[in-house]
């Protein structure tokens, strides 16, 4: 992906990332909190989805019962959503100051659909790259937790009444969570700059705490 430095725009962008049950939703969530009431102007986000015709193709990729989805076919609905995504809410909001939160960006694909579909990486390096037009991330935060602790976890959570749940994801193999994990780590190493992995297995508040610590050092906090 290029540079997001090409497309000067003032806002910030913040990815999380990270396996089923990493705990990056809730996570987000609590950012996000914390950043308002510091009175940091934001929008939080997520992908897929994102906007009315994103959230339509998100109910399709994460149905259980879509199981004869092809992965080229999934990959392409991605895209399709990102590019959605992109126009209606996150370049317009990092076009002004304050920050764009996001759960899930380009970073996912690589590692869902690259790295544990196996689909062709630099196809999809391709299709990002006219998607997103040299958007990437300012800071991009990974969690990172062992596969079958996280499956283990996202799985346990679906006996919660009322609690969306990514079901086809977590219906896959433990060996397809290893793939995506080590797709992230490859890809965190390949961008050191950009990541930034914090150890998941944690309590929600040290967790919280670190991720805190990392993203002042891009926001500007009021006084």
């Amino acid at each position: 992906m290029q540079s997001r430095s090409l497309n000067k725009m003032e806002g910030k962008f913040i990815t999380l990332e990270g396996i089923e049950g990493s705990g990056k939703s809730t996570q987000i969530v609590l950012l996000a909190n914390y950043l308002k009431s510091l009175g940091i102007r934001l929008v939080l986000t997520r992908e897929p989805g994102g906007t009315l015709i994103g959230d339509q193709v998100r109910k399709i990729l994460l149905d259980p019962a879509n199981t004869a989805l092809d992965p080229k076919a999934e990959l392409l609905l991605y895209a399709a959503s990102r590019a959605q995504h992109l126009k209606e809410v996150i370049l317009p909001h990092l076009e002004g100051p304050g920050v764009v939160l996001c759960d899930r960006f380009a970073d996912a694909t690589l590692a869902y659909q690259g790295y544990g579909r196996r689909l062709d990486i630099d196809l999809i390096r391709t299709l990002d790259g006219i998607v997103c037009a040299g958007l990437s991330p300012d800071i991009t935060i990974l969690l990172d937790i062992d596969a079958a602790a996280g499956v283990a976890r996202a799985r346990g959570r679906n006996n919660i009444r009322g609690l969306e749940t990514e079901g086809r994801f977590e219906n896959e193999s433990i060996a397809f969570h290893e793939r995506v994990r080590q797709g992230y780590l490859a890809l965190a190493r390949q961008e050191p700059e950009r990541f930034r992995i914090v150890e998941a297995s944690r309590s929600r508040e040290d967790i919280q705490t670190e991720i805190r610590k990392i993203v002042s050092g891009i926001v500007v906090m009021p006084n």
